[in-house]
């Protein structure tokens, strides 16, 4: 048996798996013009389909020269890409403070007991992706809160 020829078909084998899965037309669709749902802190939420076993996957917009009510989550934590737009991320735990600049590419995580809120400060709407971990249990997990700039969603 040519051991080079097996390792080479599995390899391929792995990789036609994971390029099916990439290309399969349940997991892929254009965002719907409208947001699923209205997230507690003011921002549109389109679902999208994770990617990650036992997390819940979401794009969020926030349009030009907006702010969301601050939140803190109960049980979940969060890990944010900016895929558009500019704006700033908020957050405050018992470590501190701090304000940081999204445009895209950016990635940030909110971890378990932070305090956040975040803004659009350019042009075009921020855009986020978010995972969340655990799956979203609901609109009981975002406690609105006290946060560093007036809401105006």
């Amino acid at each position: 048996m040519n051991t080079g020829v097996f390792c080479f078909n599995s390899v391929l084998n792995v990789y036609a798996s994971y390029h099916r899965k990439m290309i399969d037309p349940n997991v892929l669709a254009n965002l719907p013009e409208t947001p699923d749902v209205i997230a507690p802190d003011g921002s549109e939420i389109r679902l999208l389909q994770s990617t990650q076993e036992g997390s819940s996957m979401v794009h969020a917009l926030l349009h030009p020269e907006t702010t969301t009510h601050a939140v803190h989550h109960i049980t979940v934590e969060e890990a944010w890409v900016c895929v558009g737009g500019q704006g700033e991320l908020w957050r405050k735990n018992s470590d501190g403070e701090s304000v940081l600049k999204l445009n895209s590419g950016v990635s940030s995580e909110i971890p378990l007991g932070t305090t956040f809120q975040f803004r659009a400060t350019g042009d075009t709407p921020l855009e986020l992706v978010i995972t969340t971990t655990p799956q979203w249990p609901g609109d009981h997990e975002a406690v609105r809160v006290e946060g560093k700039w007036k809401p105006s969603v």
